[in-house]
Parts: C-alpha cells; sequence; structure tokens
C-alpha cells in the first residue's frame, strides 16, 4: 500500500547545532486529516515546512505517494500550502489570485480560467471574482487562500495555522467548512495549530508534539480519554493525575498506593507495570463522578471499587445544563468536575462533604 505521506527517521538540526524535530516518523493514508498540535516552538512548523520543501530534512526519508522529495523543490512537489496570513498579492483582484498557480504551472489560459469558475463556485466565491483582496473580511480572504491552493489539485494540502487570525464565531464557521470540503475532495489534509479545540474537531488523527519530538499519534477521542505521557495528559484536556507506585496488576488494570490510598486505572499502554515501578493514574474530566458523602459504603464500593477520594465541595456553578463543581482534597489539590445539572442538583452543596469516584477501566495508568 502506498500512503499519501510518509516520514521515516526525519530529523532537522539547524547550523548551530540546535534540534528542532527529532525523529519523527509517521504514515499517512489518503484523505486523513491530521492535525500537528503542540505548544509554540515544539517542531510542528517547522515539519510542515520540511514537507513542502520550505524547509530542507537533515536526515530520514520524506516520501509523498512513495517518491522519496527530500531534495525537490517546494514548486515540483504534489503540495500546496496556506499560511497564518493568507499570503494574497493586495495588487490581484479574487480570480488573478487564484489563478496564479495555474500560471505558474503554465496552464493554458482557458482550461485555467475553467478551472477557476469551478473552484470559486465551489467556495461561494463568484460573486467577487473581480473584486481587489484589500477590501475583503478575514473570512473571504481565507476562502480565496483556500480556493488558491486547491485549485492546482494538489495530493496534499498543507495548512499553517490558517484560522488564527479570525475571530470567534467566524473561526467556527470555516472549521465546519473546511472539514466537509476535505471530506468532499478527498484529499489529505496536513493541519498545523496550537488549539486543541481546532485539533480535535477537525482531524481524524492527532500528533501532539513537545520540544521536536512526538509525543503521541492518535485518534481525537483515544488521545483525550488515553494519554501516554505525562506531557499529553497535562496538555490535552482536563485531567487530573495522581501518583504513586505499583502494588499490584491483573487483568489489564494495575492498582497504585497513593497518597489516598490504593487507587486503580487501565494500562493501556501496556507499561512495565513491575511492583513499586513509580506511576501515575490520569483521571480524566468526563470519567469522574462526584457522590454525595451519605451515600451507603457497600454501595459505593460496589460500583467503584477502592477509587474513592473524600473531598470538600468549593464552589458550584450552572451554565446552562451543565453543573461546573470545584472540589478541594485534603492535600490541597482542586480538580474541576462537570456534569449534568440534573444528576447533581439538590445532591451536592458547596462547603459539604463528597467523594470523587471512577470506575478503574475509565482511568489510565501512564509512566510517571
Amino acid at each position: 500500500m502506498a500512503y499519501d505521506l510518509q516520514l521515516s527517521n526525519v530529523y532537522k538540526t539547524y547550523d548551530n547545532g540546535t534540534p528542532a524535530v527529532i525523529d519523527f516518523n509517521i504514515d499517512v493514508n489518503k484523505g486523513e486529516f491530521i492535525a500537528f498540535l503542540g505548544p509554540s516552538g515544539c517542531g510542528k512548523s517547522t515539519t510542515l515546512r520540511m514537507i513542502s520543501g520550505f524547509e530542507t530534512v537533515t536526515s530520514g526519508d520524506l516520501m509523498i505517494r512513495g517518491k522519496r522529495v527530500n531534495d525537490q523543490l517546494p514548486e515540483k512537489r504534489p503540495t500546496s500550502m496556506i499560511f497564518q496570513n493568507y499570503a494574497l498579492f493586495p495588487h490581484m483582484n479574487v480570480r488573478q489570485n487564484v489563478r496564479f498557480g495555474l500560471e505558474v504551472k503554465n496552464m493554458p489560459r482557458a482550461e485555467a480560467d475553467g478551472k477557476v469558475d469551478q473552484i470559486l463556485e465551489k467556495l461561494g466565491l463568484s460573486d467577487i471574482a473581480e473584486m481587489p483582496t484589500s477590501r475583503l473580511s478575514g473570512g473571504q480572504r481565507q476562502r480565496i487562500a483556500l480556493a488558491r491552493s486547491l485549485v492546482v489539485e494538489p495530493d496534499i494540502l498543507l495548512l499553517d495555522e490558517p484560522l488564527g487570525a479570525l475571530d470567534a464565531n467566524l473561526r467556527k464557521s470555516i472549521q465546519n467548512e473546511l472539514k466537509l470540503l476535505q471530506r468532499d475532495l478527498g484529499i489529505t489534509f496536513v493541519f498545523v495549530t496550537h488549539a486543541q479545540s481546532e485539533a480535535l474537531a477537525l482531524s481524524d488523527r492527532i500528533v501532539v508534539m513537545n520540544a521536536g519530538k512526538v509525543e503521541q499519534i492518535s485518534p481525537p477521542r483515544e488521545l483525550y480519554t488515553q494519554p501516554r505521557s505525562q506531557f499529553v495528559a497535562r496538555f490535552i484536556g482536563s485531567n487530573t493525575i495522581l501518583p504513586g507506585t505499583v502494588k499490584g496488576a491483573k487483568d489489564g488494570i494495575v492498582i497504585l498506593d497513593t497518597a489516598f490510598g490504593p487507587l486503580a486505572g487501565a494500562n493501556r499502554g501496556q507499561s512495565d507495570a513491575n511492583v513499586g515501578r513509580e506511576m501515575s493514574i490520569v483521571l480524566p474530566a468526563e470519567a469522574v463522578d462526584l457522590v454525595p458523602a451519605d451515600v451507603d459504603e457497600a454501595e459505593m464500593r460496589a460500583s467503584f471499587g477502592s477509587n474513592t477520594i473524600p473531598c470538600t465541595v468549593e464552589s458550584l456553578q450552572i451554565v446552562g445544563h451543565i453543573m461546573h463543581m470545584v472540589v478541594r482534597f485534603s492535600d490541597g489539590q482542586t480538580i474541576n468536575i462537570e456534569g449534568h445539572v440534573d444528576k447533581y442538583r439538590n445532591r451536592i452543596k458547596a462547603g459539604g462533604s463528597a467523594f470523587v469516584a471512577w470506575r478503574s477501566a475509565s482511568a489510565t495508568v501512564i509512566d510517571h
């Protein structure tokens, strides 16, 4: 099987010896939507620029549809790239901007105009085709940049934080359009963002990067619920992390000795869970139940085993149908819990006592 994109042991080291990307490996199927996610300076944009040809690969293999392209010029690669500032030509109107890439490829004018008309209609830009780009809104300019990149019919579309300059409402609208367009065209998208919500909403798989290294590559839900490292657990979502040492393991469930007693979670990463090893339980916000203090202990243990921690409810806030609760453990640590208001109304009170509880299979045990 030929992948649309493959990076095998790819490194990028700058002339001063600073590593920017360290041993990057991924196989991307045709039509996948891949997001690179991580903090500023983690190497995600550098990786995107290596794929496009605007950065050189220090070592490793970069393949597009089975062909090694390490030394191929950007204009010779079957890729298009959209930058955060869109890089539109202000002296050209919409049609001229969109046609530019086809002119670079020396496509006959009549054929080029036909392709431009098609993509303008698909993206709802036909009515403003003759307008200068300087007079258009941010959303319109974003669509023009998208049209200019797609009209050349790339195998892979590269997007470097293309929604960063848009306001929140417009950003959400363009996100929806982008995903629908990608599904319709069946083109592979590689998308760089520092916004978790964007990556989780749009992508088929997310590559989480940190300090030049890939921490985890997973579908959004798996990444959110089953982090494989301390960095991912802290970076993605709203997780509570409880350190401890391994007390025992059985059937994929690991029991840790913690400051709150024996607590358990699933060993999804198949880590070595030897007795005495330091590990941590990662508890996603969605896995947590807040149990009133007056619930029968036998009933609570039947549902959650030993996975209960006494707490004090610091505050409650209802937003729509969701109740937001802040609770404090005996060691001073506070965590946020959310749940449907009907589940907790009249059962949990600010200032009262309760138990944070979870089922072992809903938590993940990772290396400490």
